[in-house]
């Protein structure tokens, strides 16, 4: 285990920032090491060092790495976005995954009515002229393709509105 674990003679990061001696059982020392100054002081600035003891002792040990990196990252995204942290990168990337669907399902409308028009053969492309009967013969069926492309897109659209941030 990594509480365990030998360290050196060097007083960790937490108490090096909150200039205090470092004990042996020093329940920041296994997580942030000397050598990780910033690691330490962006969790501490929002979290606060009396908060991220008490997580820690209150998480089995096993579990306090991947806590401590949790904490690390979420201080991280807190500074750079201090309203909505993780909740407004979690958003973006939800946002993006449904206009990347929406775009998805206008490229396969696109490819299912390029294949339709292209099925028309050649001799009936030549017994039909240049125009022939291009109107009557496909716009009742574009209309209806169109129609029902449409409905398909908008279908979920209430759904997923993303034009506010998501509260939790």
């Amino acid at each position: 285990m990594r509480g365990h674990e030998p360290r050196s003679s060097s007083s960790c990061a937490a108490c090096k920032l909150l200039k205090r001696r470092c004990s042996p059982n020093c329940i920041f020392a296994p997580y942030f090491r000397s050598n990780e100054p910033k690691k330490f002081a962006k969790v501490h600035k929002v979290f606060g060092a009396s908060n991220v003891s008490k997580i820690l002792i209150e998480v089995p040990e096993e579990q306090r790495e991947d806590t401590v990196n949790s904490l690390a990252y979420e201080a991280e995204v807190r500074l750079r976005d201090p309203v909505y942290g993780c909740i407004g990168a979690i958003a973006l990337l939800q946002r993006k995954m449904i206009e990347l669907q929406h775009d998805l399902t206008l490229a396969r409308a696109r490819l299912a009515r390029y294949a339709a028009t292209s099925a028309i053969s050649d001799t009936d492309r030549v017994r039909m002229g240049p125009f022939g009967d291009f109107p009557a013969a496909c716009g009742g069926f574009i209309g209806s393709f169109s129609q029902n492309i449409s409905s398909e897109v908008n279908q979920d659209s209430h759904m997923y509105d993303f034009s506010q941030i998501p509260y939790i």
